[in-house]
């Protein structure tokens, strides 16, 4: 069939309204602490005058309703009132919701409690940011990837190139951690850089999200090993009625997806995505062509109501190849052909989670395991048939086998999490990389080093928790220890005790003072352990390489003038110190890992100390009762010393990052989104030419060397940008559909990139030598300039 038979057909799908369709809402309402039904529950449809009542069992059931996201509130004798995470309802399926409620542990009389739809928990007061399924599917410009969603949020920070940088309060991207159903993941993207968190585009389904908690500061004590951010991501269950397909044509790549019943006490989740980038940039003419192919699923078996496992697996293939056959490639194509390495690399995770409930408790095993193994290379001139023109193979595989118990029990009003980990650790990497050494004789060199390590971590946590003066004061009190075999400097727990301390205060019923500090650790990077000298000496071990540690303070009023309403307050303070310093570059790795291929794999010390301060304001409110506004504003200033001791500024120094976002449901299922970005110019190092125009130096990097003496001392332009989204929704008998219009960069502002350094050219393409020095090369500046309208449409199936 023609393309235009096809877009016929789909306008004549789209004259259709659909038939009038109703949903249904179906789910169980429990004691959060032994999972215990609680019957003759209160519920209603959040907004509305639609309400159930749990049976014996605690279930309920909501019938006839109209499809649109939904909340839910719940209120029962004994337990604090609840407002639930947004959830889809369609007509293509039976969705189901399951409602944890907390017991009340003061009598509060005649006192009516208001449910709020936003988050609190003890241990974080303040830092701690939800996201709901449609602020996640629908975020205008986000392409429903998370990694880009969360750069909505205060304190995240974004770049102008096309990368997935988790950048938060002025913190490094290597210094995140991530969690998908309480399973650690390493990796949150495609392509990724291996030891920190960048990559292009995100490796996580957004269709089995169900809600996504993100912390920027104050971490409970079971979340170790991070400075900067948590991103704690729950999934939901499978469909315990019927198989639910999905099938989705997105920006980058095709997806399908199905969950559904294995049998009654057992059900799935499954998908699988493709992407099709290589065949748009093929056709664009771009200098490198990555495909990515990507797999989820979950099993979930609830044996009883105080048994329950669940299976969880993700994984990635990511293959990459440049585009050497460009007919006469631009300056701008053939710069990127010059210094960029193929770069192929697959990974996977896979784990258990079995939750055990008691009477006043319950305890959590988790079992996984996951895998990396990247693979560069890089040819001068890109001649991969010569051998001789090898400049850089570089393979590596971290491997990582995990245990962790979790115990959370409530008694007399107190809160206990307590439990502890190991996790058995295996390391490869194998290194050729010819590499420019200035001294008197300016000579090319070659590093080769062959690496393995294993060794073993450890840790123990507990936190207690216990609110006071009828539930007005809440504070928590946890601390943390970690350690491992790797070398003398970093087995000791008590080197790593990790204290952290939460208060709020409720001053009036609308305004809360909270506050949190503490103390966190983490273990720097596979590559920086492994690292060897040619004598195969594990350089950074002979070092002392220590945790790298990093010391929070955090304050904040929040104020809700009604239940759905909410604007928070925030300063915060950083101190950083043993972070890892290059010996070759005589810089903070604090600032090096936003770039595609490999971070740290070079000799460290431990000896340099960092802070980044700042103030952030977040308002989430709806005005005129039609439109959803999201406001975040950040004020964030990131510095780290030199190699004389001074404070610099960091690459993250951003200075003022501002979102707004804005929604509104109209109607017939039209929605409509717009976010508006301003990020500050962030700080960037400019060029050593002297040593950049060395021809020997060159030929072994395909680009320049940055002057690392007058290291960020160059500072960007600031970057906006404008995103529109409209979605339309058609609800038939028995399948959805959703068409969605996202156009990136509405206004086509065109971003200021630190200028590129590249080869002066003859007419034949060929680098001009100067013709005063036959040892260099000419070179210029070339404009780095970035921004293009981007349109997209997106087809979403349901059946």
């Amino acid at each position: 069939m023609r393309f235009n038979g096809i877009l016929s057909i789909l306008f004549i799908v789209l004259a259709f309204e659909g038939f009038a369709q109703s949903g249904t809402l179906k789910g169980r309402v429990y004691n959060i602490k032994n999972n215990s039904p609680i019957p003759f529950a209160n519920l209603i449809i959040d907004g509305t005058t639609i309400g159930a009542v749990s049976d014996p069992d605690g279930n309920f059931e909501f019938d006839g309703l109209i499809p649109d996201f939904v909340r839910v509130t719940a209120s029962s004798v004994g337990f604090e009132k609840v407002t639930t995470e947004e959830i889809h309802v369609s007509n293509s399926k039976t969705v189901f919701l399951d409602i944890a409620m907390k017991e009340q542990t003061v009598e509060l009389g005649n006192v009516e409690i208001k449910a709020s739809p936003f988050k609190r928990v003890e241990e974080s007061p303040v830092s701690l940011r939800s996201l709901g399924i449609s602020e996640i599917e629908k975020s205008p410009g986000a392409n429903r990837d998370i990694s880009k969603v969360i750069q909505s949020l205060p304190g995240v920070a974004s770049s102008v190139s096309f990368r997935n940088d988790v950048i938060v309060r002025g913190g490094g991207p290597a210094e995140n951690k991530f969690l998908l159903d309480g399973m650690e993941i390493p990796n949150l993207n495609h392509f990724a850089t291996q030891g920190a968190s960048g990559g292009p585009v995100g490796i996580i389904n957004t269709d089995f999200l169900r809600d996504v908690d993100f912390y920027s500061g104050s971490f409970p004590a079971s979340r170790g090993n991070t400075l900067s951010s948590v991103l704690d991501m729950k999934l939901i269950d499978g469909n315990p009625d019927k198989i639910v397909y999905r099938a989705t044509l997105g920006a980058s790549e095709t997806a399908f997806s199905a969950n559904g019943p294995i049998n009654k006490k057992t059900n799935f989740l499954f998908s699988v995505r493709r992407s099709y980038l290589q065949f748009l940039f093929s056709a664009i003419g771009l200098p490198f062509l990555p495909t990515f192919n990507d797999y989820m699923f979950k099993v979930k078996t609830k044996f009883n109501v105080k048994n329950e496992l669940t299976i969880i697996s993700l994984g990635a293939l990511d293959k990459m190849k440049l585009n050497t056959g460009i007919n006469n490639p631009t300056e701008d194509q053939q710069y990127i052909l010059d210094y960029l390495p193929v770069n192929n690399q697959w990974n996977y995770a896979i784990g258990a989670i079995y939750r055990h409930y008691r009477e006043n408790s319950y305890g959590t095993f988790v079992i996984s395991r996951n895998m990396l193994n990247n693979e560069e290379f890089k040819f001068e001139k890109n001649l991969d048939s010569d051998p001789s023109k090898l400049n850089l193979k570089y393979v590596s595989q971290e491997i990582e086998n995990k245990f962790r118990y979790e115990e959370v029990a409530r008694f007399n009003g107190y809160k206990l999490t307590y439990g502890a980990g190991s996790e058995f650790s295996k390391y490869s990497n194998n290194t050729f990389e010819k590499v420019f050494i200035p001294n008197a004789t300016d000579t090319v060199t070659a590093i080769r080093f062959d690496s393995a390590l294993k060794f073993i971590k450890w840790n123990i946590f507990a936190q207690v928790s216990r609110s006071y003066l009828e539930e007005r004061l809440s504070l928590s009190l946890g601390a943390r220890m970690d350690a491992n075999s790797y070398s003398n400097s970093m087995n000791n727990l008590l080197r790593q005790f990790s204290p952290r301390f939460s208060a709020s205060y409720t001053l009036t019923d609308k305004l809360l003072l909270n506050f949190n500090v503490g103390r966190y650790y983490q273990l720097p990077s596979y590559t920086m352990l492994g690292y060897r000298d040619a004598d195969g000496e594990l350089k950074n071990k002979s070092n002392k390489i220590k945790y790298i540690q990093a010391d929070h303070l955090v304050a904040g009023l929040e104020y809700r003038r009604k239940p759905n309403s909410r604007i928070t307050l925030e300063g915060f303070y950083k101190w950083y110190s043993h972070y890892p310093f290059s010996v070759k570059d005589s810089v903070s790795l604090a600032s090096k890992p936003a770039d595609f291929g490999v971070y740290g794999n070079e000799e460290v010390v431990s000896t340099v100390k960092g802070k980044a301060y700042g103030a952030e304001l977040y308002i989430k409110d709806k005005i005129m009762n039609f439109v959803d506004l999201t406001v975040s504003y950040s004020w964030v200033h990131s510095y780290s010393e030199d190699k004389l001791g001074k404070f610099i500024p960091s690459a993250w120094d951003n200075h003022h990052i501002l979102n707004i976002t804005a929604f509104s449901s109209l109607k017939k299922n039209w929605e409509i989104g717009m976010k508006w970005r301003y990020v500050g110019g962030a700080p960037y190092t400019p060029y050593d030419i002297n040593r950049s125009t060395l021809i020997a130096a060159w030929n072994v990097q395909g680009q320049g060397y940055l002057d690392y003496n007058r290291y960020n001392s160059e500072r960007l332009k600031a970057f906006q940008q404008l995103d529109l989204r409209v979605d339309k929704e058609y609800f038939f008998k028995k399948w959805s559909l959703n068409i969605y219009l996202d156009i990136q960069n509405v206004y086509n502002f065109k971003a200021d990139g630190a200028p590129n350094l590249v080869l002066q050219r003859d007419l034949n393409g060929n680098p001009v030598i100067n013709p005063e020095d036959a040892s260099r090369y000419e070179v210029k500046y070339l404009k780095n300039v970035s921004g293009t309208v981007l349109p997209t449409i997106g087809i979403i199936v349901e059946i």
